[in-house]
């Protein structure tokens, strides 16, 4: 994909604390925020598999 478009989704996840920044010199290194993306992970299992039903939990794999 065109790097602005890389860099536009970038930026939009680094708004939403679901990726972390590091700037050298002229790079920017991009990196997962874990515990952000482990709580959206829990949400959504919570409200997929257990509120509401939209998905059955056996089907949900597990990756540590």
């Amino acid at each position: 994909i065109p790097s602005s478009t890389l860099s536009h989704h970038l930026e939009k996840l680094k708004n939403e604390d679901l990726v972390r920044v590091r700037r050298e010199g002229t790079f920017l290194w991009y990196s997962a925020n874990t515990e952000a993306l482990q709580e959206l992970l829990g949400f959504l299992y919570a409200e997929c598999c257990t509120r509401n039903k939209a998905v059955l939990p056996e089907k949900i794999l597990c990756c540590k």
